[in-house]
């Protein structure tokens, strides 16, 4: 691995801005960290997901997180202009429908906008994030100034490759914002969603674009009370050992399209311990 600088100098005119749709649709010809990841955990469950077998429809934490990226990341204009924001009010009861109701997605729907509703009970939860995030002093300065939501798009491990960075520092580098329910456990949840193969996959590709490999940092912000909000620094080796990990998990890719052969990875007796 090349040499990690602790200041670098990126030009984010090398970012491609297109829209979410744009970029999604365009994983079709090209890997992207979470279709890495999916086959890492599943080959089957990737496969399926390829061949549209799998009907998946948006939940309510991720259409949260999708609006709070925007809301923290691209500002409160950029978010007001790309979702929903409320809800309809039922006359009878003089309150907001609810956000699984047909009322509040059809009022959704007429308005037109991009993004998804955003109901008035998630709409403080994404306010509360936002000021949790404004609360940390080293969240702030790295989301202080750069480009969010840059694509790039490279071959790299011999591979057709897509990547959405959240933000791009132009001195500092990466920076993935997440949400989770306890900071405390934050490192726990890291390992459990293999965030450090998602961000060793961003620095690789990027990597292929400006010829070097960048700091990575860790946003994270609770999403209940107090809305706490840490920032880490991904080590190096680890990001070096994701990487390795990555680029087996892409010849192994490869092995299953020559062959066709999916496996889900449980085919054989396992032992089942207590330890």
């Amino acid at each position: 691995m090349s040499q990690v600088f602790e200041e670098v100098d990126i030009d984010l005119n090398d970012l491609i801005v297109e829209d979410a749709d744009v970029y999604h649709a365009k994983a079709r010809q090209n890997l992207s960290s979470h279709q890495l990841i999916d086959f890492m955990n599943c080959p089957w469950l990737y496969r399926k997901k390829r061949l549209g077998l799998m009907q998946t429809r948006e939940s309510d934490a991720y259409l949260v997180g999708r609006a709070t990226h925007c809301r923290i990341l691209e500002g409160r204009d950029v978010y007001e202009s790309q979702f929903a924001l409320g809800g309809p009010i039922n006359p009878k009861t003089k309150k907001p429908f609810g956000k699984d109701t047909q009322a509040f997605r059809g009022w959704a729907k007429a308005q037109g906008l991009p993004g998804a509703g955003v109901h008035y009970d998630d709409m403080e939860l994404i306010e509360n994030m936002a000021s949790g995030v404004s609360m940390n002093s080293e969240a702030v300065d790295l989301l202080l100034y750069g480009q969010a939501e840059g694509v790039v798009r490279q071959k790299c491990w011999e591979t057709d490759c897509q990547i959405r960075i959240d933000w791009l520092h132009p001195h500092r580098g990466i920076v993935d914002l997440k949400t989770c329910k306890d900071l405390s456990t934050f490192q726990w949840d890291a390992r459990k969603y293999r965030y450090i193969n998602q961000l060793a996959f961003y620095q690789s590709v990027l990597c292929e674009l400006i010829g070097d490999f960048v700091p990575v940092y860790i946003v994270a912000v609770e999403k209940k009370e107090p809305y706490r909000c840490g920032v880490w620094r991904v080590c190096e080796d680890s990001l070096a050992d994701a990487a390795d990990e990555n680029k087996a998990a892409i010849e192994r890719l490869k092995t299953c399209q020559k062959t066709d052969h999916w496996p889900t990875g449980y085919e054989s007796i396992r032992t089942l311990t207590a330890a």
